[in-house]
């Protein structure tokens, strides 16, 4: 269905792909994976016909193309749905399926035929949450991306690239979006799938192609490989090095945090202990409270009932400024939207929080910073390069690190790998094992659910608003999940 071969391209003077190749089978789900940086998305924006390759040849069905316009690469069949959407939110979803391509009749758009269109499209992938009049702002993240994806067989693609589809789902809408995938495969779509997941990886795809540093290491066949091997090829070490070992048994260190009672309009009840040294992790499926709670303590939604204490002192935090001044950092999970200051530089970005709040930083902040991104172990051209131009994984370095600049005394989480390739995922953890060994109280809210349980020392869940339980180190996936549905509830009421 698809050969490219030999493909090379340079940005100013940057060599970022060098002789890659790959193929593509009717009906395939061929998985590309690497660390950020590695080519991915150069490559698919080169497929896509946004980037024209300095070299190398693009086949389709035997027949040679060269792409120097989105429109051209459509018309060959080819579709991609980038991570962010492109999608116009205050129109409907018919409007947007067809935008820029709208039936006429009699010189006018024919309303009537783009919704039928779409209605079809929609029944095709059982879809029935949506309706072509439904306005896009109205839906959930994964129902825009199946918007995209109606909009990409609208066109008649035969090829579709998906660009990291998952980053921002939680497990069920990932389990729905893999269905989803299974459908359009089943009608001989070609499917080239970029995913950090690699649990993902392994149920959708035959192929995997890993990229690393520009250049194709090696594609193996899904069946016959496993996620070790493919963690070697991308950065040259175990899978076991994500998540590093736990300190042991010890005593546990003094109390950081409590809060009994806590509640507000989305969370009730909330009784929480967090030590020093320790890892908490918080579990739970979208909408149970975990991005709440993680809030009302750092007093973006505050606590309206209930108590807290922050070493040993009573404090209620009613806006952010006065959780940052009693030690306690919240990183956040959309970090571009609330966690960084985009076009400003990585020194300025560290110092963000000991500007605004300077009694946790001082003057001695500033020369502490270039310490601080080694630490985190950022990579980046310098400290004056501007934060837009990072990866997903050293970006969030650069969150910590404003963080730490704070010098708190608790450290929560939200999403802390969220979008971030495997490299930066395992010097995240490894940090964040490094600060509880230090003395920091740690709080992780994640989807993930093979990291909470890598990293945690013990597991929350949440479920509609409350703590549903507590879970040991080492719980397994299915133990967490039984509680965040209630299925343990509704085997002891059974019983």
């Amino acid at each position: 269905m698809l050969t490219m071969q030999g493909v090379s391209k340079s940005f100013l003077g940057v060599r970022v792909l060098e002789g890659v190749g790959l193929d593509l089978e009717a009906g395939e789900v061929h998985a590309l994976v690497g660390e950020n940086g590695a080519g991915k998305s150069t490559l698919m924006k080169i497929l896509a016909g946004e980037h024209s390759p300095d070299a190398g040849t693009l086949t389709i069905d035997g027949t040679a193309h060269s792409f120097s316009h989105p429109a051209q690469a459509q018309a060959a069949g080819i579709g991609i749905i980038h991570q962010e959407f492109a999608l116009l939110e205050h129109r409907t979803v018919a409007e947007n399926v067809f935008l820029g391509r709208e039936p006429t009749r009699y010189g006018l758009v024919d309303r009537r035929t783009m919704e039928r269109r779409t209605a079809e499209l929609l029944a095709e992938l059982d879809e029935t949450g949506i309706t072509p009049r439904t306005p896009v702002h109205e839906l959930s993240v994964a129902r825009r991306q199946t918007v995209e994806i109606v909009k990409a067989l609208a066109s008649d693609v035969r090829i579709l690239v998906m660009d990291e589809p998952t980053a921002a789902l939680a497990d069920h809408e990932v389990e729905r979006l893999c269905a989803l995938v299974r459908r359009l495969t089943a009608r001989g779509l070609g499917i080239l799938y970029v995913s950090h997941r690699l649990r993902e990886v392994f149920d959708l795809s035959r192929r995997i192609t890993v990229l690393k540093d520009g250049r194709r290491v090696t594609t193996l066949t899904t069946r016959d490989t496993d996620a070790d091997t493919v963690v070697r090829a991308m950065v040259g070490r175990e899978l076991g090095a994500y998540y590093p070992p736990r300190a042991g048994p010890q005593e546990p260190g003094e109390v950081r945090l409590t809060v009994r009672g806590g509640g507000n309009s989305r969370i009730f009840g909330i009784d929480l202990t967090l030590r020093a040294g320790e890892v908490v992790g918080v579990a739970g499926l979208q909408g149970s409270g975990r991005t709440c709670l993680a809030r009302a303590l750092f007093g973006a939604d505050p606590f309206t009932t209930g108590t807290m204490t922050v070493g040993g002192e009573e404090l209620r935090p009613a806006r952010p400024r006065e959780a940052v001044r009693a030690g306690i950092a919240l990183v956040t999970e959309d970090r571009k939207g609330e966690g960084l200051a985009l076009h400003q530089s990585v020194t300025d970005n560290a110092l963000l929080v000991t500007r605004a709040v300077p009694a946790r930083g001082g003057p001695a902040v500033r020369r502490e910073v270039i310490a601080l991104l080694e630490r985190v172990r950022l990579h980046a051209r310098g400290a004056d390069q501007q934060v837009q131009y990072l990866s997903g994984g050293n970006q969030q370095k650069v969150v910590i690190a404003k963080w730490l600049a704070a010098r708190p005394r608790v450290l929560l989480f939200d999403e802390p790998t969220r979008g971030v390739d495997v490299g930066a995922k395992a010097a995240i953890h490894t940090l964040v094992r490094e600060l509880a060994r230090e003395g920091l109280a740690v709080l992780i809210i994640s989807s993930e659910l093979p990291e909470l349980i890598g990293m945690s020392d013990r597991i929350l869940v949440m479920s509609e608003g409350r703590l549903a339980g507590e879970l040991p180190a080492g719980a397994t996936e299915e133990a967490v999940m039984r509680v965040a549905t209630g299925g343990d509830r509704a085997r002891e009421g059974a019983a």
